[in-house]
């Protein structure tokens, strides 16, 4: 009789509690708060974009052209070089070797010079022209020519081997600042387009930000017109941008933001700013919220 009753008694009440747990876990759970508040525009139409912070330069990759084992580094991560500071250096002690040995073979080219102008100005300054054969007179003068050739060629491969000599330290292309190092003392240096530069160096003073237009708004684009941009992460930082320049050629969007609506065919026009960091935590690499002044979508093409 126990039994009878029992099961429908257990059945109701796991339906019961099924319908409970169904109706907790249909409610709308509220959205949570953002990290960090949005930045927002200062002007009434704008366009917005996206900005990646560079060097005035742009990022300049420093690569070797020559290949071999870094033997020194000259430079640390932050440091202000100058056009022509030395960075780092491929092992050289061969080429200083082979240097040496084409020094001493300049000076024997030297000596055999020397000796065929002797025995030439010898020949030459005799008073009885039968004394010696106009074949051993033109054996001497070709003496001269061909000491004096080999002398050219020895001097020649003296400053093509001071020149692998040089080019073994690499030396910073312009005045800037050492962004990053990937590269130590005993590690193999390979030529080419590298994935990861040896170095990075660029002129931080100013600071450029690159900003990503969408290219359904870049007609309203003006060059000089009013541009801010506030730091990704503290909408508290923000600086004013001086316009620099279009890159004319619209690219496809390559730092997606990954939101749903957008859209990964989407190609953006790049707009360089520039902006003076003063104090400012603001560093290359960062990403920035971009707003610039511009006409209205009703506006048409009007300036």
């Amino acid at each position: 009789m126990i039994r009878k009753y029992m099961l429908p008694v257990l059945a109701a009440t796991g339906f019961g509690f099924a319908v409970v747990i169904v109706v907790k876990g249909s409610k709308t759970l509220p959205p949570a708060p953002p990290v960090v508040a949005p930045s927002m525009s200062p002007y009434l139409t704008f366009v917005a974009g996206a900005g990646l912070v560079e060097a005035s330069t742009e990022n300049i990759a420093i690569g070797t052209q020559l290949a071999g084992i870094v033997s020194k580094i000259y430079v640390a991560i932050g440091d202000r070089v100058k056009t022509g500071d030395p960075l780092f250096l491929i092992d050289d002690r061969a080429t200083r070797a082979e240097l040496a040995t084409r020094r001493a073979a300049v000076k024997v080219a030297e000596a055999d010079l020397a000796n065929a102008k002797n025995q030439l100005a010898l020949a030459e300054s005799l008073t009885d022209k039968r004394a010696m054969s106009v074949e051993e007179l033109d054996n001497r003068r070709y003496a001269v020519q061909t000491a004096d050739a080999k002398l050219t060629q020895a001097q020649t491969d003296l400053q093509a081997t001071q020149t692998t000599l040089e080019r073994l330290t690499v030396h910073a292309p312009v005045d800037g600042q050492v962004l990053q190092v990937k590269v130590h003392v005993g590690e193999f240096a390979p030529t080419g387009v590298l994935a990861q530069p040896l170095v990075l160096l660029g002129n931080v003073e100013p600071l450029c930000v690159r900003v990503d237009v969408d290219e359904n708004d870049a007609w309203r684009v003006r060059p000089n017109t009013a541009a801010v941009a506030y730091l990704r992460g503290n909408n508290q930082i923000k600086v004013p941008l001086k316009f620099v320049r279009f890159e004319p050629y619209v690219i496809p969007k390559q730092s997606l933001t990954g939101e749903s609506t957008e859209r990964v065919d989407t190609r953006v026009l790049q707009v360089i700013y520039s902006f003076d960091r003063a104090d400012l935590p603001i560093y290359t690499g960062q990403q920035m919220d971009i707003y610039i002044e511009a006409p209205g979508h009703d506006e048409g093409g009007k300036s």
